[in-house]
């Protein structure tokens, strides 16, 4: 069928991938990536790889946990520089294909308006010139919008093209869970629940004015757009442009002592000043450098493990390192609790 299409191309196990083609013994073995690559430590899983998804591991997983539900794991470092050159070379292949418009969406993935006779076709050629510059698989999702096209893409992985437009929505999507749906997390899946909106067709069949109603004049009407699968259709080629920059610290040994909890808050934000004056990048490389904040956001996470933000707006827009790290101690007397913490994050709103 011909038409315009929009193509969302995700690479598989993308950092896991990078490092199997940097360590080709590790083919076909589970490999997380995370922090330090050291599971006795506190960090998080940032890829698994398909052989290690296959025993629970997760992204989000702490590293001690995936070391529990497999022992043969290999834990490898996050090289964040090399993740963003070889990013790099899958967006410069996709620009390069003939007649296609792309949207970054990040390291791994993006967004291509393209106009063909035989999309599927067209896909498969988009996976095998990724493949043959890169060495990298890849999955893609073709849709008649970028939300159809980006839903997609989970039926398609791993290495497949999948097909899902306004012909097959309702056949493929309404029996599912709102939280199918591209943009609903648990907890507004939660809330549409408790409104009776379980699937994605109760979700398409509600009233839009009730819900605006209900949750507010843009939100309302929205969900029920996502519910009957509506969404842009012109993939924007426009540079990303990164919103926030930030940092995370996780303590290996938790921080009971809020004088050094304020310590900590303040070189973080420091940092970060720091980071944006000299071009902290965000997905895909895009500088933010120089660029005045606007807002600060700290993140405490407590012990054991209950994660909390506070954000306030700042008198005004700033790159100042102190005017920052007193904004970010501000929001952080927001934070009730006293407990002990095990991570503090810092970030800065463009």
């Amino acid at each position: 069928m011909s038409g315009r299409w929009v193509l969302h191309v995700d690479l598989d196990e993308f950092l896991a991938a990078v490092e199997v083609l940097r360590h080709p013994e590790l083919a076909g073995r589970p490999v997380v990536v995370g922090g330090r690559g050291d599971p006795t430590e506190r960090a998080v899983v940032a890829t698994a790889s398909y052989a290690a998804r296959e025993h629970g591991i997760r992204s989000g997983m702490p590293l001690r946990t995936a070391a529990k539900r497999c022992p043969d794991v290999v834990f490898l470092p996050a090289d964040n520089p090399a993740y963003e050159a070889v990013s790099a070379q899958v967006m410069d292949v996709l620009r390069g294909l003939d007649g296609v418009v792309v949207e970054v969406m990040g390291w791994d993935e993006a967004f291509l308006g393209v106009q063909t006779d035989d999309v599927a076709a067209f896909a498969r050629h988009v996976q095998e010139a990724v493949h043959a510059a890169t060495g990298l698989r890849s999955t893609v999702g073709i849709g008649d919008n970028l939300l159809r096209a980006k839903i997609a893409t989970g039926f398609g992985k791993p290495r497949g093209v999948f097909v899902l437009t306004a012909q097959n929505w309702m056949e493929v999507m309404g029996h599912r869970p709102t939280r199918a749906l591209w943009g609903i997390g648990v907890r507004t899946e939660r809330t549409l629940a408790e409104r009776g909106l379980r699937t994605v067709a109760d979700l398409a069949a509600a009233d839009p004015a009730a819900l605006a109603a209900d949750l507010g004049p843009a939100m309302g009407p929205h969900f029920v757009q996502l519910g009957r699968g509506i969404g842009r259709e012109h993939v924007d080629p426009t540079p990303w442009v990164p919103r926030s920059h930030g940092r995370e610290t996780t303590f290996q040994t938790d921080l009971g002592d809020w004088d050094a909890v304020r310590g900590e808050v303040a070189a973080l934000a420091r940092r970060v000043a720091g980071e944006i004056a000299a071009g902290g990048t965000g997905a895909g490389g895009i500088s933010g450098a120089g660029r005045p904040a606007r807002r600060v956001g700290v993140t405490v996470r407590f012990v054991p493990f209950t994660t909390r933000t506070r954000s306030a707006t700042l008198p005004g827009p700033t790159t100042d390192p102190d005017a920052l790290a007193a904004a970010a101690l501000e929001v952080l007397e927001r934070f009730p609790s006293r407990r002990a913490v095990r991570l503090l994050g810092v970030r800065a709103e463009f």
